[in-house]
């Protein structure tokens, strides 16, 4: 059998190499960390049938041997246009790698706005006990309340999983209500495979219907042609104005400007935001100052045991290519993830 080029730009560390070589023998490994497209000598590009990659991507003439591109993230979208993704070479996400750490960032900003922390931090900040500090700081207790989810993907089902075994009711809003299993990469243990923890799935087309019930929503969908501007005016407007709004997905899904807007007139209680249309987020923002506002510096996909999650999955993936199977987590450029 013949071997198999595989490149990776990315500073793997050397027991994550040794763990990709030991898949196969075929597999012959070059990891040569880049910046950019053009570091790359064109006799390497000329044989690599696998790339690992961020977001170096080369044109397709420079890779006539190409047979499968493996992202790092769950994310596409920078690389939305490329012509590779819409050739004949395989593309692959990391979907599901992020998922244990997203899902508990999710929950910590439930739990943070429902206990009222962003105003208890301020009183702190002014070393000031306030003497309504019973009715400012009643909590909106996670139990017995409605946590709506825009997106069951892999992070999706697995903070339906979490606030369940705290007793909340769950509600979904899923793209394709005809495929409720899910096929993608998961931690074992983790998630919900068969969508046994959420009450009732929404299509796209009932958002309103099911923000209208929620106690705290979790934004968590790809940014595509479809989802982008998902959460403007209309679908605030939906949200009761005692509920949280918690996105986590990708900076333009969620309309900004609605979004203080909502906020200002308070019809909506607070927010936990990760994402931003312009990042970072611009020092002018009004964002920076509004009270019940948690604002995160997109780091809810953050862990020390990222890269390992990541080189299981590839590995895996690896193990499929080689023995030809389906490869976990195929990107598709009609749904633009």
């Amino acid at each position: 059998m013949p071997d198999v080029p595989v490149l990776v730009t990315l500073p793997f560390p050397e027991k994550l190499v040794e763990r990709l070589k030991a898949v196969s023998p075929r597999l012959r490994l070059t990891i040569q960390p880049v910046q950019k497209v053009e570091e790359l000598s064109a006799d390497l590009l000329g044989e690599i049938e696998v790339l690992y990659t961020q977001r170096i991507l080369p044109d397709p003439e420079a890779v006539p041997n190409l047979r499968w591109i493996q992202f790092h993230f769950a994310g596409v979208d920078n690389a939305e246009g490329h012509p590779l993704l819409r050739s004949k070479v395989q593309v692959t996400t990391l979907s599901g790698a992020a998922m244990p750490q997203m899902a508990e960032f999710a929950l910590m900003s439930i739990l943070a706005l429902g206990r009222r922390l962003p105003g208890i931090m301020a009183d702190k900040a002014k070393k000031h006990w306030a003497d309504d500090r019973f009715e400012r700081f009643r909590p909106a207790e996670l139990r017995g309340s409605t946590v709506g989810l825009v997106g069951y993907g892999s992070v999706g089902r697995e903070i339906g999983r979490l606030c369940t075994a705290f007793g909340a009711q769950v509600l979904a809003v899923k793209r394709d209500l005809m495929r409720v299993d899910d096929d993608g990469y998961a931690l074992e243990g983790l998630g919900d495979p068969r969508a046994e923890h959420v009450a009732r799935l929404y299509p796209p087309q009932a958002l309103g219907s099911m923000l209208s019930l929620c106690d705290f929503v979790v934004v968590a969908v790809p940014l595509t042609a479809d989802t982008r501007g998902m959460i403007g005016k209309a679908m605030l407007a939906r949200m009761k104005a005692s509920a949280f709004l918690i996105d986590i997905s990708r900076g333009g899904v969620v309309d900004h400007g609605a979004l203080i807007e909502a906020l200002n007139e308070k019809r909506l209680a607070g927010a936990a935001l990760d994402v931003y249309p312009l990042e970072p987020l611009p020092e002018s923002s009004p964002l920076w100052e509004m009270p019940g506002v948690i604002v995160s510096p997109h780091v809810a996909g953050a862990s020390g045991q990222y890269y390992e999650r990541a080189v299981d999955l590839f590995a895996e993936n690896l193990q499929r290519y080689l023995t030809g199977r389906p490869l976990l987590n195929r990107y598709d450029p009609v749904r633009g993830y």
